[in-house]
């Protein structure tokens, strides 16, 4: 299993920790999620690490999983994805293209025809379109 996200803030009195999951070949069932939400629950009850009341949530990140690292962008190539960038590349701030490679800087997407190189840096957000 992988870490793919986690969330941590306080909603109305409450402390909710959020956490998406995932095989690293992708797909992780119902039950998968409640065994680590035990696991989790536990290790954090046991060594008393959050001294407030806190709701802890586990799932999958769906059909929907952001695209950030170098490894996401790996497992997703020959996919189309759309990216939300910090700082506009070509005089845009959103494009749509095949990921065709990733490195540890970079990630590069047909765009038409055209290899458009976007900084990893400058990826605020990024998601396979169906």
């Amino acid at each position: 299993m992988e870490l793919v996200d986690l969330i941590c803030r306080h909603e109305g009195g409450d402390l909710f920790l959020r956490i998406l999951a995932d095989r690293l070949e992708g797909g992780i069932n119902l039950g998968e999620c409640a065994s680590i939400n035990r696991e989790i629950g536990c290790m954090l009850d046991e060594r008393d690490i959050l001294r407030e009341r806190y709701v802890l949530e586990v799932s999958s990140p769906g059909l929907d999983r952001p695209l950030g690292s170098k490894a996401d962008f790996l497992r997703c190539l020959n996919k189309k994805a759309k990216f939300f960038l910090k700082e506009p590349v070509n005089g845009k701030l959103e494009w749509d293209g095949v990921i065709i490679k990733a490195d540890d800087i970079s990630v590069y997407a047909d765009i038409g025809g055209d290899v458009l190189e976007i900084s990893l840096a400058s990826v605020t957000k990024a998601k396979l379109l169906f």
